[in-house]
């Protein structure tokens, strides 16, 4: 019965964990060298999953790193079934993150950076 309590949340970031650990370990595909993940969402049926990549370097780069991200993706996904509870496991599509999380972030520690400045 556990299945059922996994939240898109918990989902979400058990796929980040699963699939940056395959591409640093296991996918070898020299189009995904450096790859980062800044996000995952799951839809709340957990049946699709918006994973969010940064890509160094020009437009081509990320065009064959997406490309080579959406050819890992049943490899990943295998490996984020056997890491899941759910009775469903998330197609993936992997999509450019366009700075909007990475500006947030850097958003957040400049935040954290005044606030210890006050005290």
């Amino acid at each position: 019965m556990r299945g059922h309590s996994r939240r898109p949340e918990q989902v979400a970031e058990t796929l980040r964990q699963v699939i940056t650990d395959g591409l640093t370990r296991e996918v070898r595909d020299p189009r995904v060298g450096f790859v980062t993940v800044t996000a995952v969402l799951v839809t709340n049926d957990l049946s699709h999953a918006r994973v969010l990549v940064s890509v160094p370097g020009e437009e081509a780069d990320q065009t064959r790193a997406l490309q080579g991200l959406q050819s890992a993706a049943g490899f990943l996904r295998s490996r984020a079934a056997r890491a899941l509870t759910t009775r469903t496991v998330p197609e993936l599509h992997f999509e450019l993150d366009l700075g909007l999380a990475h500006g947030a972030r850097i958003d957040e520690l400049l935040n954290a950076l005044r606030r210890e400045e006050r005290d």
